[in-house]
């Protein structure tokens, strides 16, 4: 019924295996390999149709500098920062207490009302940029730092709620039950019962919105205009004029903005790990 594992199998299949997977592995890598080679060449490369070929010179130095000190970048990347982290600690703040209303309480609607958060995620949110964008004007938020906050954490919230909620569901529910025996109060048994076994679900919820945020470019394009409020991943557009496209600029850019999504990751793999795997062995 499952695979055979790779060690069970027959010598040839292995030594298939171990021979096919660096190949693999290379063609999976191969777009990001061509970014980061890009990001040294010079300017004269592109010009001369040099793109595959051995660099005609190193300029690692001179690309990235012109990045980080010669354009808007770091003022993009600063609004990403400002972007994310605070719809991360929003969505998730939102995500644990609805997810621990509706995963605890017994009561008419609770269903209706899970459903509704399912729902959003399943709207395409392509149908949603004319009205969304319509709003944020006339709120007033349009290119405003605030207006994508609130507008991710909004639609974020639902997929946020559905992986909290189900995770809150297999907690033992005897815990409650003896906090409430001994008078505890619900809001403390959220805060000292419930938040603290939330902790891998939490670290691994938190990276993926994350990654999920730090990553927009659709919406940063349709609610931002210019460097006051756009994150990086509109910015890197910038160094594209209107004859021209700096595309060694570009592909340092876009190696600067991985890099945070990156070493969030690899900061919280354990945690992440942990948290996805909850539940998966009993």
């Amino acid at each position: 019924m499952f695979p055979t594992p790779i060690q069970k199998r027959p010598v040839a299949a292995q030594a298939l295996y171990q021979g096919l997977l660096p190949i693999a592995l290379i063609m999976w890598l191969l777009p990001l390999i061509a970014v980061a080679l890009f990001s040294i060449r010079p300017f004269s490369d592109f010009g001369a149709g040099n793109y595959w070929g051995w660099p005609s010179s190193f300029e690692m130095f001179h690309n990235y500098g012109q990045v980080f000190f010669n354009s808007d970048m770091p003022r993009y990347l600063w609004n990403s920062v400002l972007i994310t982290v605070p719809t991360v600690v929003g969505a998730v703040a939102l995500s644990c207490m609805t997810g621990f209303a509706l995963g605890i309480y017994r009561f008419r609607g609770n269903l209706l009302i899970f459903f509704m958060f399912i729902a959003g995620n399943f709207v395409p949110f392509q149908i949603l940029m004319v009205p969304v964008r319509d709003f944020t004007v006339s709120a007033g938020l349009y290119d405003t730092k605030l207006g994508l906050v609130l507008f991710h954490i909004a639609f974020q919230t639902g997929f946020c709620t559905l992986f909290m909620r189900n995770f809150i569901r297999a907690l033992p529910y005897e815990l409650i039950e003896a906090a409430r025996v001994e008078g505890v109060s619900e809001w403390r048994i959220f805060w000292y019962v419930v938040l603290p076994l939330m902790r891998p679900a939490t670290a691994a919820l938190s990276v993926l919105i994350f990654t999920f945020i730090w990553n927009d470019y659709f919406w940063a394009l349709v609610l931002t205009q210019g460097p006051n409020a756009q994150p990086v991943t509109a910015g890197i557009t910038s160094f594209n004029s209107q004859f021209v496209a700096q595309y060694h600029l570009m592909s340092a850019g876009s190696i600067v903005a991985a890099i945070p999504p990156v070493a969030m990751f690899f900061l919280m793999q354990r945690h992440f790990i942990a948290g996805l795997t909850l539940g998966a062995v009993k």
